[in-house]
């Protein structure tokens, strides 16, 4: 540190008062002062009357002795050599190599540090030229303004790849072993459901689906479902979860090349902003050295988004027809009972469709019928066996399908759920839910015109399908006790936008298996 003192005192004596620069031709003038020849020289040629001496200010006499100070040269040329050596022992390069000056310039057009007399050189006398701490400044503001947008593209990769690892996580193969038998645990809770002039529902908690993750519960589904008719359908079954598998396998092998190059991504990102920091803090020279090429791969960096992988299951794991035609074995004729109607409710006369009237019908309130919701039962109640039936439900816009136990609350506002004897499924606002405890959307590739419903009392099951593309839609589990009806809501007309009937369909032709009692 003293040494350092030394040299800066020694600059300062080797250093023209006026120019700023080491003495050139230093001359001493009566007032005892130093300055450059030139630099007295061009003061003292302004046509003032009273010229001053420029350091003092005293009255410069009209006869002034300019004296050669040759030991003042001397003394700047042992300044410039301390100034060189002073600058190497810190290990910087502060002094032109060629010309032993003082880098105080840069050079903008060749990206360099220049002292004065570079400057004057040909190499950069028509190149626009600023000072060293000035360019420095700019530099460093620009550098520092590109590492926002560089952090940002940071901090988007890695939320990006962290997306990208939790969906790895969601598709990650389940415990269930292939062929073990599975089905779903469903119960449901909703907040109420207006249903207009003429009644609502209201939905609350009931046993609900408990699953680990997508690919594990559509697992699960495709077992479970298989095995209800295994002996028709085993080869079926492997083909469809061997399926499932390879999108499995494929899916995830697309979400970890999506994590590989995010990561990449980030770690580029990471050293080149780390490269930018680190120049921010290093002395100016060195700050400036490439800083162009430094700004210009910032301004370059575009992060490469993930190609999109979705994951959601195809709607491919469809029961087959021959799913189709085995259940039609089990077909039961279902007509409607017009002593559970809801007044709004219009029958036709082979009770085989219902849609919403236009008008409040005037009909005796037997403790059978449903005053307030939409609702309609079947004429028939299973207490065993299997039974399966289909329900045209067409374009319309809101519907339930479903089965529910014989002593369901048929007055004022009804509950919806398993506990409270419902196991339905319906259609509101575009969206397809089973009425479990918390909302289970049921994903349709294809919208079904035509539903099916399959009951296996013994088994605790009542499955849902759509028998329009041949798919599981979905499938309760529970045990039922006393006798169960089918359940149709057709929901309001909605000012005709949902007037169509719903329609029970004709019992297949190949119908009498092991039927319902």
């Amino acid at each position: 540190m003293a040494t350092d003192n030394l040299v800066e005192s020694l600059q300062e004596e080797a250093t023209c008062s006026i120019c700023l620069e080491y003495f050139k031709d230093s001359i001493t003038i009566d007032c005892g002062h130093n300055f450059c020849r030139t630099c007295i020289a061009q003061c003292w040629e302004r046509p003032d009357t009273d010229v001053s001496y420029p350091q003092c200010r005293e009255t410069v006499q009209q006869e002034t002795n300019l004296r050669l100070n040759r030991k003042l040269a001397n003394v700047v040329e042992i300044a410039k050599r301390f100034s060189l050596q002073a600058a190497k022992g810190a290990g910087e390069e502060r002094v032109c190599g060629e010309h032993q000056e003082t880098l105080k310039l840069f050079c903008e057009e060749d990206q360099t540090s220049v002292c004065v007399v570079c400057h004057l050189s040909r190499d950069h006398r028509d190149h626009r030229v600023v000072p060293i701490q000035e360019a420095a400044q700019e530099y460093k503001e620009k550098l520092q303004g590109a590492l926002g947008p560089l952090r940002k593209e940071l901090e988007e990769a890695l939320a990006l790849m962290s997306a990208e690892e939790e969906k790895t996580t969601e598709w990650q193969p389940g415990d269930e072993p292939m062929g073990k038998k599975v089905c779903s645990d469903s119960s449901a809770s909703y907040g109420e459901i207006p249903a207009g002039s003429v009644g609502g529902v209201r939905k609350t908690p009931a046993a609900g689906m408990r699953g680990e993750g997508k690919v594990k519960n559509r697992r699960e589904m495709i077992a479970g479902e298989f095995n209800k008719l295994h002996t028709l359908l085993r080869e079926e079954e492997q083909l469809l979860l061997q399926s499932l598998e390879e999108e499995e396998r494929e899916t995830l092998q697309r979400l970890q090349e999506n994590v590989t190059k995010l990561s990449q991504q980030s770690s580029s990102l990471q050293q080149l902003i780390t490269e930018m920091e680190e120049k921010c803090q290093q002395p100016v020279v060195e700050l400036l050295k490439d800083v162009k090429s430094t700004l210009s791969r910032s301004e370059n960096v575009k992060l490469q988004k993930p190609e999109a992988v979705s994951t959601d299951l195809e709607n491919v794991y469809k029961i087959s027809l021959d799913m189709r035609e085995a259940l039609k074995r089990f077909g039961v004729d279902v007509t409607l009972d017009p002593d559970t109607a809801n007044p709004w409710l219009v029958l036709s006369e082979d009770r085989k469709r219902v849609r919403h009237g236009d008008k409040r019908q005037d009909l005796p309130n037997n403790s059978e019928r449903f005053d307030y919701c939409v609702f309609v039962l079947g004429a028939e109640g299973f207490a065993g066996g299997r039974c399966y039936w289909e329900v045209e439900v067409g374009d319309k816009t809101g519907w339930d399908l479903g089965v529910c136990r014989e002593s369901v609350n048929r007055k004022g506002w009804v509950t919806l759920s398993p506990e409270d004897g419902f196991w339905a499924i319906w259609l509101r606002d575009g969206g397809y839910k089973a009425l479990t405890s918390t909302p289970t959307p049921l994903p349709m590739s294809v919208r079904p015109s035509r539903v099916g419903i399959f009951l296996d009392y013994e088994a605790g099951e009542v499955s849902f399908y759509n028998v329009t593309d041949r798919s599981h839609l979905y499938t309760f589990t529970d045990t039922f006790s006393g006798k169960l009806c089918p359940y149709f809501c057709p929901c309001n007309n909605a000012g005709g936008k949902n007037a169509a009937p719903l329609i029970i369909c004709p019992v297949p032709a190949q119908a009498g298996g092991n039927l319902c009692p």
